[in-house]
């Protein structure tokens, strides 16, 4: 009988691994409240909100692994309410199914740090998200450690890729530069910091999928290619369109009093860290046990550029 794979979520992350998995014929199934616009033919879905802690046990039943992509409305009170929640839901239907699961994490629960992120960074009690990340963290380690589940985790910095519109420099971004208009980013334009290319992400959780139980129990960094500025990569983005980018950014220090009048921005107040200093994440461990050759910013840049410009022509599609 063939593996049988859940992924739970299909944002930008879900679907490159669903992509990948179903391009090697595997047996996969796509679990989130409502049905995505688009599924390639042959992948499954089923209606599950990760909430519902029946819902999830039904759908985990039978299943060999699981791969979570999910995300929450982009609100510490929100997080605080459900991401514990949600992890309680998932670990629990895989210890009965006695499936793996793949997590898709960032790298909130470090808070700020002036070095390089690695996987034993101590966690964080800094501000409400962050403290959230560590928390769930410390759910599923407590379960791994207790030989109740078998959980690997992917820890990713911002992703970038085509049809990736909520990132940093996604549709504000790249999106902007397409239509022939000026980036205006959330974030300093000339700090050094890494992305992960999307494509890159959904191969990195397959490469997991794939790995023997000794990989689980543990922090995986996701690899990105060599650190640039937002404003570098944007450029080499616009050169691959044949444009010339205009690009400015909100100070950092306007973001509490713009902040209480934009949801989204309020919610990022807590999180300049990340954007104050240079953001660098060491994938040292991920690249000697499974692969180093992550897609280069000419490459990716001039990709996510492209794929832009066909929207902005209405002939593609951006999704969150």
């Amino acid at each position: 009988m063939s593996e049988q794979i859940v992924v739970f979520g299909y944002g930008p992350v879900g679907k490159a691994a669903v992509e990948r998995l179903h391009a090697q014929g595997r047996q996969v199934r796509v679990a989130q409240r409502s049905r995505p616009a688009e599924l390639p033919d042959g992948v499954d879905f089923v209606a599950c909100d990760v909430l519902q802690a029946g819902q999830v046990m039904r759908i985990v039943a039978g299943a060999d692994q699981v791969v979570v992509t999910i995300g929450f409305a982009y609100d510490g009170e929100v997080w605080r309410q459900s991401w514990p929640l949600a992890m309680s839901n998932l670990l629990a239907a895989c210890e009965v199914a006695g499936a793996r699961m793949v997590f898709l994490d960032n790298l909130y629960m470090y808070g700020p740090q002036d070095t390089p992120l690695r996987e034993d960074t101590p966690l964080t009690s800094f501000g409400a998200k962050p403290a959230v990340r560590a928390e769930i963290t410390r759910q599923w380690m407590a379960a791994a450690t207790a030989g109740r589940v078998r959980v690997a985790a992917l820890r990713a910095p911002d992703f970038y890729g085509p049809g990736v519109g909520l990132s940093h420099i996604g549709d504000v971004g790249f999106g902007a530069i397409a239509r022939g208009k000026r980036a205006f980013l959330i974030a300093p334009p000339d700090m050094p910091h890494d992305f992960a290319y999307v494509p890159d992400v959904g191969r990195a959780i397959v490469s997991l999928l794939d790995a023997t139980d000794d990989a689980f129990g543990q922090v995986w960094h996701m690899p990105s290619a060599p650190t640039l500025t937002p404003r570098q990569i944007l450029e080499i983005g616009a050169r691959a369109i044949g444009m010339t980018p205009k690009i400015s950014a909100l100070p950092l220090w306007l973001l509490p009093a713009i902040g209480l009048f934009v949801p989204l921005l309020r919610g990022m107040v807590e999180m300049r860290f990340q954007w104050d200093r240079p953001y660098h994440v060491d994938a040292a461990k991920f690249k000697a046990r499974f692969w180093s050759d992550v897609t280069p910013f000419e490459v990716g840049a001039a990709a996510t550029a492209r794929a832009f410009k066909a929207a902005a022509a209405g002939k593609g599609s951006v999704t969150p």
